[in-house]
């Protein structure tokens, strides 16, 4: 089996190929481990194994998910992922971790926190350390979402760190855009001025159950008028307000058929290959950026840094500074 944690060592692209499109689960979490990681030697490897890969790749219903602190985000994804995988589907689960501030890995919470889901055999969940990356999805969570679906998983979910405007992210690289709140945490609508109602595909509120099923009824029904004047993120498509009791497993088969209806209409229209395309043009700038940026800065690290103590001292104006290292 191909040790790709040896870096003196090249990985076996057939192997881990054929593993991933066999569905090895070890083989799949090897691929991912290699597209995740920032050493130069494995940048040409894992290159050639995401064009291999990349054939074999679109057959899942992508959801993003994000949700306020509390509003119980693990235990509504274990609920959802068990329930679709007695339904025979095969769920694969990114879940960005924070990363730890002493080693820069994943904590791995949430894996630990998805105990029954994660023994299922039709599961996958792959925890990756955030880092420092806008709105906690992993730099490299594309790569491993089409290395989940080239491994047969026909649903993948990205579950973010939390909530705020940064979590735009998560809206690039999915279908549909799930936030899951909480009633009587005083802030229903404060995630209006954080932009994040206006993206979402469905608002469900979580927690419905006991004495708070009133409380979470009646924060649907502020969310559904919220949502009524919003213009839909996505073009055809009106976005719902749900609640579910994720701990009782009470409302998520609704839920998933909401989603199932939005992946049908908007495939239907040409709506959801349009997004695709378009993430896909997104997804190349974004990285041609961040490849330039890091070209230039290595190349002219010198120049960057006598600027810096310029534009920090007041002897340049900034935008004199960056006129001068455009020019080189």
């Amino acid at each position: 089996m191909p040790q790709i944690k040896n870096r003196r060592r090249k990985p076996d692209i057939d192997s881990l190929v054929e593993g991933v499109l066999a569905g090895d689960r070890g083989r799949l979490a090897m691929a991912i481990t290699l597209a995740e990681s920032r050493a130069e030697q494995h940048q040409a490897p894992a290159q050639e194994l995401m064009r291999r890969i990349l054939p074999h790749t679109g057959g899942a219903i992508r959801v993003g998910l994000t949700g306020v602190p509390g509003a119980g985000k693990s235990t509504f994804i274990e609920s959802l992922g068990t329930f679709l995988c007695r339904e025979d589907k095969r769920v694969a689960v990114l879940a960005v971790d924070p990363s730890s501030s002493i080693t820069g890995g994943s904590i791995l919470g949430d894996k630990t926190r998805m105990e029954e889901l994660s023994r299922h055999s039709n599961a996958f969940i792959r925890p990756s350390p955030s880092g420092n990356s806008l709105g906690g999805v992993a730099a490299r969570t594309r790569e491993a979402m089409l290395l989940c679906e080239a491994a047969g998983y026909n649903v993948v979910i990205v579950e973010t760190v939390g909530v705020g405007q940064s979590e735009a992210k998560v809206r690039t690289m999915t279908d549909f855009f799930l936030l899951l709140q909480i009633a009587g945490a005083g802030d229903e609508l404060q995630c209006i001025k954080k932009g994040v109602i206006e993206l979402s595909d469905a608002i469900v509120v979580n927690k419905a159950d006991g004495d708070n099923r009133i409380k979470a009824e009646q924060a649907k029904v502020e969310y559904a008028r919220v949502l009524h004047f919003l213009h839909p993120f996505t073009p055809g498509w009106k976005p719902r307000a749900m609640t579910c009791s994720a701990l009782h497993g009470e409302g998520v088969d609704s839920i998933w058929k909401v989603v199932e209806t939005f992946r049908d209409e908007m495939s239907a229209s040409g709506v959801l290959q349009k997004r695709r395309s378009q993430q896909n043009v997104d997804w190349f700038r974004s990285l041609l950026q961040q490849a330039v940026m890091q070209r230039f800065s290595s190349m002219n690290a010198d120049c960057i840094e006598e600027m810096e103590i310029a534009v920090g001292e007041g002897k340049v104006p900034v935008s004199v500074a960056l006129s001068e290292l455009l020019k080189l």
